[in-house]
């Protein structure tokens, strides 16, 4: 299928692939550093630049492409596996670019200087083998001992060639493994798009068996293809030089008359090649479909497993063994059904592969025996013809031999490349302004959080809040209310950074640092002191400084395990999860704090005892809590309300809980249409 098939549309006028609306950037120059914590998956991580891919510069990610129209659904689909094989290859090749591995260069022309140099070895081996037999046919034993000790230096040789393509091949391939996962994975991470991808459509499932697996068979399979590949048109150029000057012309009598072939050898070994090689082609055309549904169904079945492992508690509880055992028995099934038809492509390549291999040694003594007993061929060239041969016929057999490990290669390289396309989806939105995102700035005068006009959509283009605008002073504590679904966490994660779609601005007072405790706190491997200072290093605080903070959310008893490497995330039950979220909380002190359902685990009182703790040892930090529970309203200074409506939610009331003499209207303006503002005004 040709490329052109895949059409090219420039930024902002095709929904990019994997994403189907903007997302905004996640911080940008004005906005405040915003340590966080999130849930497993959703962790802040440190703002990367895109890695350098092409020519040493953060390459801009490729235009976004379309199938053409005129295509049949079957053709689209081969048009776009065929592109993803060139998007890998736009971001494989930066290794050896300018803003690559400065040694790429340097191993990649060693090897093949090595390669060449080893045919060389090859060739003298060749050399040799006729030399000796000619010298056993003549019974010199002068030569027989002479090319005896000759044997070994070309045996040595040899061997350290060998050694020496090893070492350069699998260094290029862990550099270029290394240079190359380190570009996805700061791609990946920078922004929040490791985030961003579960909420958008696109064949990026699984991106971390993507990462870890795919991205390895993708980077080791073509060095050794590359070099499998010199080294065959090598040997084949070679050798068939050989076949052609020992072999000479065979002439043959049918019929009473004489036909004469010259380089009948070398005719032989192509035609013998081609032979298997279509066979091979023929039996394992399925491979690089099977190949993808098997790596596919391992990844699921991996996700599965890691499900059961990360919400071991919920299960057990439950007693949802039976379930989850047979929700893994259906996805290890699968698996084995994929390797089963697998199998049976590996056993005709084998049946191809094995017979190829008996016939190949036997193929050129037969032909050449007659030469022999007639006496115009010496067991020498006999010999040499037949390892020759051997050589291009393993040369030419090469595909033979490899073609299930290029299924595997195509079908790895496809889905490293749709994971690098979802990727491009997401950076696209960033960088265009054709397509309406959430902007991230500063806030003009001495108010710590405004939303001019923002408005928050799903990634459909479907309302979840419509334009609002209001201002939370320095110190307000606000409560964000509403009946379940109507877009509370959303329009929270909307001014976190986190929720890409819909318009207007967020904006935050210059230098002040926001901080994020959703429901799940997430807690890291490691010791407990990791997890109370996470996200920052677990030495930031002194043993004595986190023990202080465990002890005022009422975790005093755990100050004796802070050093134990522990599997906490399993350990602790809810309730303890969110106390050490507001451990973590006094610890990094920040000036916004976002509470989003943050002690839905604790019960009553432990929640007041949370919210005092907080307000006592941070008096100044400004809140935005959402919450069902109407006794939390002792500790906020002011309620805002959402309404779900067809069309989008709507802030439908504004109300002080504790009045601020001098303070101006701090809901300066309702979503239109809601009339909440005036009514106020003119109860007022």
């Amino acid at each position: 299928m040709p490329e052109a098939e895949f059409k090219a549309k420039p930024p902002g006028s095709a929904k990019p692939p994997g994403a189907r609306k903007p997302r905004p950037s996640r911080r940008e120059k004005s906005r405040p550093e915003v340590p966080s914590e999130e849930k497993p998956g959703e962790e802040n991580a440190p703002v990367l630049e895109p890695a350098p891919e092409v020519d040493g510069e953060p390459a801009p990610p490729p235009e976004a492409i379309e199938p053409d129209p005129q295509l049949t659904p079957e053709q689209a689909e081969q048009a776009r596996k065929k592109y993803l094989l060139k998007r890998f290859w736009i971001s494989g090749r930066g290794y050896w670019g300018r803003g690559g591995d400065r040694l790429a260069w340097l191993f990649t022309i060693a090897l093949l200087i090595l390669i060449c140099i080893n045919v060389g070895f090859q060739y003298g081996i060749n050399v040799w083998n006729r030399s000796i037999f000619d010298a056993i046919e003549q019974r010199n034993a002068r030569t027989v001992y002479f090319l005896s000790a000759v044997f070994l230096p070309l045996v040595f040789g040899s061997g350290s060639l060998v050694v020496a393509q090893v070492y350069l091949r699998m260094t290029i391939q862990r550099r270029w493994r290394s240079w190359l996962t380190t570009a996805v994975i700061a791609r990946w991470l920078a922004n929040g798009r490791y985030y961003q991808l579960n909420l958008v459509g696109g064949d990026h499932q699984n991106p971390e068996a993507r990462i870890a697996e795919d991205l390895r068979i993708a980077t080791e399979s073509p060095v050794d293809f590359i070099a499998g590949v010199l080294n065959a048109f090598l040997s084949a150029s070679t050798f068939i030089v050989v076949l052609w000057t020992i072999g000479g012309a065979l002439t043959l009598t049918i019929a009473g008359s004489s036909v004469t072939i010259p380089g009948f050898l070398v005719i032989t070994a192509v035609v013998y090649a081609a032979i298997t090689s279509t066979s091979m082609t023929v039996i394992g055309r399925h491979f690089v479909h099977l190949s993808e549904e098997k790596n596919q169904a391992e990844a699921e079945f991996r996700y599965t497993l890691t499900r059961v492992r990360e919400n071991g508690e919920s299960i057990a509880l439950l007693g949802g063994e039976e379930e989850e055992r047979s929700g893994i028995d259906r996805n290890f099934g699968h698996v084995l059904r994929q390797w089963a038809l697998l199998t049976g492509q590996h056993m005709r390549t084998a049946l191809v592969s094995q017979g190829s291999s008996l016939f190949a040694p036997l193929v050129p003594v037969l032909l050449c025996a007659p030469k022999f007993l007639e006496g115009s061929m010496t067991l020498g060239q006999v010999m040499q013809a037949a390892s020759a041969f051997a050589i291009v016929q393993g040369a030419f057999g090469w595909l033979v031999d490899n073609y299930p490990r290029l299924a595997d290669w195509n079908a790895s390289a496809r889905r490293i490349a749709s994971l690098m396309m979802s990727l491009d989806g997401l950076e696209r939105a960033e960088q265009s302004d054709a397509l309406g995102r959430i902007q991230r700035g500063e806030t003009e005068d001495d108010a710590m959080l405004s939303l001019d006009n923002l408005s928050v959509t799903l990634d459909d283009g479907t309302s979840v809040v419509k334009e609002t605008e209001v201002v939370i002073e320095p110190g307000e504590r606000v409560l964000v209310a509403g009946e379940s679904g109507s877009g509370k966490s959303t329009l929270v994660r909307a001014v976190a950074g986190l929720w890409p779609w819909g318009g207007g601005s967020v904006s935050f007072h210059a230098e002040r640092r926001l901080f994020m405790l959703p429901q799940r706190p997430y807690i890291p491997s490691g010791t407990l002191r990791r997890a109370v200072a996470y996200p920052a290093a677990a030495d930031n605080w002194t043993t004595k400084e986190i023990k202080a903070a465990l002890d005022k959310v009422g975790l005093a008893y755990l100050a004796a395990k802070i050093e134990e490497d522990a599997p906490w995330d399993q350990t602790l039950s809810g309730g303890e999860k969110q106390r050490l979220a507001f451990a973590r909380l006094l610890l990094h002190s920040p000036d916004i704090v976002v509470l989003d359902e943050a002690t839905s685990a604790l019960d009553e009182k432990s929640q007041g005892r949370m919210m005092e703790v907080l307000l006592h040892e941070l008096p100044d930090v400004t809140i935005i809590s959402v919450a069902h529970r109407a006794e939390l309203e002792a500790y906020h200074s002011r309620k805002i309300t959402l309404e779900r409506r067809k069309d989008g939610a709507k802030l439908v009331s504004d109300i002080e809980l504790v009045p601020r003499k001098g303070k101006r209207n701090l809901f300066t303006r309702a979503l239109w249409g809601s009339g909440a503002a005036d009514k106020r005004r003119a109860g007022e």
